[in-house]
């Protein structure tokens, strides 16, 4: 099965339709997810265990400087793109099939769940779903139970409070929390960050 051709397919389809070719594609690559993180959740691993499961469920290299906390949860993986220095606690849940690229020197908290995926609002296509990306610049720190939907960009060094429901971008630098999440303050910037 060519995981990087189908892949693309999904980040790139505006819908997936019932029944579809791409649409059972997701089932059979969701079952091949579901193994890999029931190895990775259902016994210690040391931190260069996780990075080569973490490899293996992403189909790309892992740097030596991700550490992750299990458990995790995703029902794809491969369309999850993780830069240095990255951390992710416990109990994330990522549904990527639209792509989820995380920044360099993210931090991701406790039960933090990434949504790239809706379904359709017609009750007659309820079941077809539209992909969008979710992008996490460098430096951001989510806090825990905060949920990011489809189509979400957050800028760099931006912090998302805990519980927090993020529905629409947040700028470089700022703070944003509540449900919907909206703009709380911005950070002062220091010299070194620009």
């Amino acid at each position: 099965m060519d995981y990087q051709k189908l892949s693309k397919s999904l980040a790139a389809a505006d819908t997936i339709h019932e029944g579809s070719a791409l649409h059972g594609f997701m089932h059979v690559a969701a079952d091949d997810a579901r193994k890999i993180t029931s190895e990775l959740n259902n016994s210690y691993h040391t931190q260069e265990e996780i990075r080569s499961l973490m490899k293996k469920l992403t189909a790309k290299d892992i740097d030596t400087t991700f550490t992750l906390f299990p458990p995790f949860y995703t029902d794809y993986g491969k369309n999850i793109t993780i830069g240095k220095h990255v951390f992710i606690n416990s109990c994330c849940h990522f549904q990527d099939q639209g792509g989820i690229f995380v920044g360099d020197e993210t931090l991701i908290g406790h039960n933090v769940v990434i949504a790239t995926l809706n379904h359709d609002f017609s009750p007659e296509h309820r079941a077809s779903m539209h992909p969008a990306p979710v992008h996490i610049g460098k430096g951001v720190w989510i806090g825990s139970h905060a949920t990011i939907v489809p189509g979400v960009t957050i800028g760099d060094h931006a912090v998302i409070t805990a519980g927090a429901v993020v529905t629409k971008d947040v700028p470089a630098f700022a703070v944003a929390g509540g449900v919907p999440a909206k703009i709380i303050k911005y950070i002062k910037q220091e010299n070194n960050y620009k």
